[in-house]
């Protein structure tokens, strides 16, 4: 009994600081009450990024039911009329939001459209800015067209470092073969392989990487959802375990800071410092929206590397919009996030640390981690800067190719001199015979 008392006592301190901290915390406003209880600023530019539409197959299994390309007129990977209508409408719903920074005319100095050189991608964002951008007074061209063109700018896929993200990076491959190689991934990779022979009985094909699973779930979705009967067999695997499996994949490329840095560096930094520009009053032209249309894999990786992605599969036209406000009291304009994902009002994302309104200054802070200085050369991957654990086999071996070639060059050019200088040495000699003769 006494025991009991004395622990009692013991712990009637920290209780009492527990509580009082309950209490401070209850009565103290959170950084987010704060922010929200903060009259809203002026929005002054917004990036938005958003998912094509609905698009068909682009590769079905050796198995597949459906991979006649009769059941898919358009072709593999395309958009689909369903999409091309996702994406008029998502233009019209950004047009409602972002109507006080546009003139209800086109004009190159407002607006600037970005896509990846893929068709659906491209496709996707003309759909679009039918929505955002109904030909009204001097836009009329043809009375009985509800329609203008407006430009879509790319660059191809293998140039492409900033969107598609698809630009050549032996630094990033090579950090992800490494975070392939560790023990998280390599073993939950590993406890999927009764799937994988599962999938591989059932798919008449070879199932051994998340991102196999990744493009069967995507297939098997798509055809749902075009109303395709899928197989018994499926049964088994979709939509779970299919679904989470797709949903982690998306964010293994930009798992640690390094691989964020090298993958959706460009992106992210493209986006802070076009906002710095703006918010100086320094932005050629002086925009005010900028669209990027790109895929799912952009969508998770780009939300990933803000630190805000929760593990989901991005559905088709699924919209990432970045905005910069300058506050009513005149202080640094502040970014926030928002992701609509589905039909219904989108979501404000939270920056960790910095909450609902993050000043732009804190932005560039929060994610230097992210932010390369120079990305071709952080792209460079140096054997001779790797640890000997970093060095896998290949990357050893190449090394010592380098160091043996090196080594017998030296070796033939020390040869060649030595030759050289002997017969100098004994040209002289003979010389100096003939002027003592």
């Amino acid at each position: 009994m006494v025991a009991s008392t004395g622990r009692m006592r013991s712990l009637t301190l920290p209780v009492l600081l527990l509580a009082a901290g309950v209490l401070l915390l209850c009565a103290t406003p959170t950084l987010q009450q704060q922010q929200q209880q903060e009259p809203e600023g002026t929005l002054i530019f917004a990036h938005v990024l958003f998912r094509h539409g609905d698009r068909t197959p682009i590769d079905p299994y050796k198995n597949d039911p459906w991979k006649d390309p009769s059941h898919w007129s358009a072709g593999w990977g395309q958009l689909t009329n369903a999409g091309k209508l996702h994406h008029l409408q998502l233009g019209k719903w950004l047009r409602a939001r972002y109507n006080s920074l546009l003139r209800s005319t086109y004009s190159n100095d407002e607006l600037y459209v970005r896509s990846t050189d893929v068709d659906r991608t491209l496709m996707s964002a003309e759909a679009n800015l039918a929505g955002l951008y109904p030909p009204q007074g001097s836009d009329v061209w043809d009375s009985g067209l509800s329609w203008q063109p407006i430009p879509v700018h790319t660059v191809p896929e293998e140039l492409d470092a900033v969107l598609a993200a698809k630009k050549r990076c032996p630094a990033f491959d090579h950090a992800l073969k490494v975070y392939r190689q560790s023990e998280p991934y390599h073993s939950y990779n590993s406890s999927l392989a009764p799937l994988y022979r599962y999938l591989t009985e059932h798919t008449g094909q070879t199932y051994n990487s998340m991102s196999g699973v990744q493009n069967l779930y995507s297939c098997l979705l798509i055809e749902e959802l075009n109303n395709f009967t899928l197989p018994d067999w499926t049964k088994q695997v979709y939509p779970e375990p299919l679904r989470s499996i797709s949903a982690v994949t998306f964010g293994v490329k930009t798992n640690t800071s390094q691989l964020a840095r090298l993958k959706m560096g460009p992106l992210v930094k493209e986006i802070l410092n076009r906002f710095r520009s703006k918010a100086a009053g320094k932005l050629k032209p002086d925009r005010s929206l900028w669209i990027y249309s790109a895929h799912d894999v952009t969508v998770a990786s780009l939300l990933n590397a803000l630190r805000v992605f929760e593990l989901h599969n991005p559905p088709f036209a699924a919209c990432i919009m970045l905005e910069l406000r300058r506050p009513v009291n005149g202080d640094d304009p502040y970014v926030q996030v928002f992701y609509k994902n589905t039909t219904n009002e989108p979501f404000l994302l939270p920056i960790p640390g910095c909450g609902e309104r993050c000043p732009l200054d804190e932005m560039f802070k929060i994610y230097d981690d992210i932010l390369p200085k120079n990305w071709d050369s952080e792209c460079e991957l140096s054997l001779l800067s790797m640890s000997y654990v970093e060095a896998d086999l290949q990357s050893t071996t190449g090394l010592l190719g380098i160091i043996l070639l090196t080594a017998s060059t030296l070796l033939v050019l020390l040869t060649v001199i030595v030759v050289v200088r002997r017969r100098n040495s004994m040209h002289s000699e003979r010389w100096y015979l003939r002027i003592d003769g």
